[in-house]
């Protein structure tokens, strides 16, 4: 069966009588499990379901969005503290996974085949590499425990930290292992869907290396580490192709259409089963219990270029020209490329989500959600409830909310049944990451190509030369032109602020300033009512865009990410607990140097 859930394993004991030992089968008893390829399977889908990441909305810990005023993380403000600025080594999945391996090992093949065995070992060392990795990627290296530990023998349990090159070299090795083990694709397709394959392997071993050579782990630029990044980059696109995989004409059923070539490792969300909750990110009164999360900010507004691949600039002192304001909401709403609509919903179009709060709201219209100037108050009024006389619930802060991927089949009160799988690794990442090497090494060509593929899929016109609206050329103007096309393309899934971090660009944030808004605000004398679109001219013209300079209404509140700290703290807590065998990290006032 597909491998979406976890299944838990209980312990019991055997039942014995004076004279009369047998295995009571009402009970699980642990070493029954390595008798039984079921079991065994099961244990293995219990680590997956532990594991495998899945719907994440934490758009306000970058410039992606806001979702309550005075709100933004303390990280984000520059307020660091051992205490508060740390990431705990976990070793609950690690010490499972090695278990599983060091059992596998013991096995016979009347219990589990070599082939199944040699696919098992695939898959939890892919695991047991994604594990090492979530915390590496944080702190640099980490204590390697490769077999399960003897507990018998508590000195051997406080084993000191590996270097960082000791952990990326062994989390390679692990992944080596799957991609020598795993197939590119599984003879039960249907059955099987959902397990990690040799595909996803590349693609992660991929990842992991373009981390290590990106500046948070390579600030003196080391061309080797470039070299293999772009290696198993390349290596991964080039056989994933051969699987069937590339990128899926329509940007939006990317998260519809499932089981699309572009999905290369996933969370398959079904009901009843493994349901997942979008809840969080509809605007109320489309939700209940929580709402309002992932409010797109004005940096992530205009993230997006203009259908002719121009960028979507604004120039916030020309607003006040009639003119180029309209110009400015013209182009704004009805002149995007395709990843715009799939991913930001704009107030003043119909809701995709088949609610009605009638007769408030009635589904078809456009749910609005703008602003009107209270000149005697001296500030702008959410006229919501004016528009929908009687709706209820907080209005939010932007007028814009999250829509990618969001299960448009269920109500809000249904909201706990969503289905939308959750794409972890996609082919346009892969893609991205080998561009991205490519440009290091100066192969411009390469890194071009890919940035005009991505784009034409986006739904942006050719123009000049094929370029699709791309201007650089030379390997900083392609760097940057990358910051900027990750930004658009994977809005909203779970990467701006690690690839910030990589990047050692928390400048590109701390720019900013604060959280920057606009807003859609109706002009004195003008009305409207659900029956309007935004994307309608006349209706357009009804209105004027407003820059908000700080959504937080607080001058505290703003970016101001230190640049001296790029690695986290390990808690003082675990240290104490190792008897001080783990070291701090340097940034820290430790001896650890995360870049050895």
């Amino acid at each position: 069966m597909p491998v979406i859930a976890g299944i838990t394993l209980l312990t019991g004991t055997v039942s014995c009588r004076k004279g009369l030992d047998y295995d009571n089968q009402n009970n699980l008893n642990p070493n029954n499990v390595w008798k039984d390829s079921t079991m065994i399977g099961a244990f293995l889908s219990d680590i997956y379901g532990n594991m495998m990441p899945g719907w994440t909305f934490n758009g306000a810990d970058s410039d992606e969005g806001i979702s309550n005023a005075r709100s933004m993380p303390d990280y984000s403000r520059g307020i660091l503290a051992i205490s508060t600025t740390n990431s705990k080594l976990d070793y609950t999945n690690i010490d499972k996974i090695n278990f599983f391996l060091d059992k596998l090992q013991t096995l016979s093949s009347d219990i589990l085949s070599d082939a199944k065995k040699q696919q098992f070992t695939g898959e939890a060392k892919f695991w047991r590499a994604w594990a090492y990795w979530g915390m590496v990627k944080n702190l640099g290296g980490v204590p390697l425990i490769l077999h399960t530990q003897p507990a018998d023998n508590v000195d051997a349990l406080f084993v000191p930290r590996n270097k960082t090159s000791e952990c990326i070299a062994q989390i390679v090795k692990d992944l080596d292992d799957a991609i020598q083990l795993l197939p590119g694709v599984y003879a039960n397709a249907g059955k099987d869907y959902g397990r990690i394959t040799k595909v996803a392997a590349m693609a992660f071993k991929g990842r992991v290396l373009l981390s290590y050579a990106s500046p948070l782990f390579n600030p003196t630029g080391n061309a080797a580490r470039w070299q293999a990044a772009y290696d198993a980059n390349k290596a991964a696109v080039d056989f994933a192709v051969t699987q069937g995989h590339g990128l899926f004409p329509s940007y939006r059923n990317i998260w519809y259409q499932e089981r699309n070539p572009e999905v290369i490792m996933v969370n398959q969300f079904q009901y009843p089963n493994n349901p997942t909750y979008f809840n969080y990110i509809r605007p109320e009164p489309m939700t209940k219990d929580v709402s309002n999360n992932n409010q797109p900010l004005l940096s992530l507004l205009l993230a997006f270029p203009k259908r002719d691949g121009a960028p979507m600039l604004l120039d916030k002192a020309r607003l006040a020209d009639p003119a180029y304001n309209a110009e400015f909401l013209t182009d704004f709403y009805t002149n995007r490329d395709d990843r715009f609509y799939a991913t930001i919903f704009c107030g003043g179009t119909p809701y995709p989500a088949p609610d009605e709060v009638a007769p408030i709201y009635v589904k078809g219209n456009s749910f609005w959600n703008a602003w009107k100037y209270d000149v005697a108050a001296g500030r702008y009024v959410n006229i919501l409830n004016v528009i929908h006389p009687g709706m209820p619930g907080n209005p939010g802060l932007t007028g814009f909310f999250d829509r990618k991927g969001l299960d448009t089949t269920v109500t809000a009160n249904l909201g706990k049944q969503a289905q939308t799988d959750w794409p972890e690794i996609r082919f346009a990442e892969v893609w991205m990451n080998y561009g991205e090497c490519a440009n290091e090494l100066g192969k411009t060509a390469e890194a071009l190509q890919v940035l005009r593929n991505i784009r034409q899929r986006a739904g942006i016109q050719p123009g000049i030369n094929n370029n699709y609206g791309i201007t650089a050329a030379a390997v900083q103007d392609i760097r940057d032109a990358y910051i900027t096309e990750r930004q658009a393309e994977f809005a909203f899934e779970n990467k701006r602020l690690d690839d910030l971090r990589r990047w050692k660009r928390f400048d590109i944030l701390n720019n900013q300033g604060a959280r920057h808004g606009l807003y859609l605000t109706l002009n004195n004398n003008q009305t409207v009512s659900p029956s309007d679109n935004i994307m309608t001219a006349a209706v357009r013209a009804r209105f004027t865009a407003n820059y908000i300079d700080n959504l937080d209404g607080d001058p505290a509140f703003k970016f101001n990410l230190d640049l001296h700290h790029w690695f986290y703290a390990i808690p003082p807590s675990q240290i104490s607990q190792s008897k001080n065998v783990l070291q701090q990290n340097n940034e820290w006032g430790g001896a650890f140097d995360p870049l050895q």
